[in-house]
């Protein structure tokens, strides 16, 4: 619960500017919020992905420590507003978010800052892969799942980069849910049974990659990425970070253990949680709650007097 709040808190100050057009703005206001509350939490947390080089942000960074030094040693990736474009524009699925796990678990993939990966559903292990083709995925997906490929739908960040990849989907007869960003929403929806999304697929952030993993070690999904270095220097970055961009990293090479806690409150509308919205005099959010350790997955409606927040 200390985690929700600070999640709640970070959605809550995002919300003045939703559909302002400054995402910056956004972000700023949720990375403070965000920072305050995750002081008071009973753990000595080192931020293993945040907001670091690629947002140039002041707090949060890669490295930082959080919490008040008591309790668990932890690894924490923050994303204050996961989807920072779609908060400014006013669209669905911008989420707040922070996953952590016991120290030295998390993998630290903050050298590369692209991630080519695939998530499904458990159905999936064994039968997908990141080295078969996207046309051979969904068919072998729709013999596992018993699903004709006409009904499997599958979502892709809506980038020039996935020009070539979302006509392949459509060449071998699956539908695409194309996202504008927000793809940690993306692949815990494609891993959970009662949503339309079947599969998530394309290359987007690597936080966002290791993000997700905690939370499908939770929900028992499977997940697949690959290291996506943009130029020659981001290579040489990895290589001397010790990653191998070759590499097909499972779930249990992005985050170790069974232990991973994944949490995450609506900023906006959106498939996996509500946005915020005011109801009367009071803030209404909600949030989802992942514990890979028992299973679990809560959901954590919460009513915030405004007159706190004003």
């Amino acid at each position: 619960m200390e985690l929700v709040r600070a999640t709640e808190a970070a959605a809550i100050r995002a919300v003045p500017f939703i559909g302002r057009g400054d995402k910056n703005a956004a972000d700023g206001a949720a990375v403070d919020a965000m920072r305050v509350f995750l002081g008071t939490v009973n753990f000595d947390g080192v931020i293993v992905i945040g907001e670091g080089e690629k947002d140039k942000a002041p707090m949060l960074f890669n490295g930082e420590h959080v919490g008040n030094g008591r309790g668990p040693a932890c690894d924490i990736a923050v994303d204050p507003i996961d989807g920072t474009s779609l908060t400014a524009a006013g669209r669905q699925n911008a989420l707040s978010v922070i996953a952590v796990s016991d120290r030295g678990t998390m993998l630290d993939a903050s050298s590369v800052f692209y991630m080519d990966k695939i998530v499904t559903g458990a159905a999936g292990r064994g039968v997908v892969s990141l080295d078969q083709s996207i046309g051979d995925n969904i068919r072998e997906y729709s013999k596992a799942t018993g699903k004709p490929v006409g009904e499997i739908v599958v979502a892709v960040l809506d980038r020039p980069r996935h020009i070539g990849l979302i006509d392949a989907i459509r060449t071998a007869g699956a539908g695409t849910r194309l996202m504008l960003d927000g793809d940690v929403a993306g692949g815990i929806n494609a891993a959970r049974h009662e949503t339309r999304i079947d599969m998530c697929v394309g290359i987007g952030g690597s936080p966002e990659g290791i993000t997700t993993a905690c939370a499908l070690k939770a929900i028992g999904g499977f997940m697949q990425g690959r290291l996506a270095p943009g130029t020659d220097e981001e290579r040489a970055n990895a290589s001397a970070a010790g990653l191998d961009v070759d590499k097909l990293l499972e779930i249990e090479d992005m985050v170790r253990g069974d232990n991973t806690f994944f949490v995450a409150t609506g900023v906006t509308d959106g498939g996996l949680v509500d946005g915020v919205r005011r109801v009367g005099p009071m803030i209404r959010t909600e949030s989802i709650v992942l514990r890979s350790r028992s299973g679990t997955q809560r959901r954590v409606i919460a009513e915030h007097l405004a007159e706190k927040w004003l």
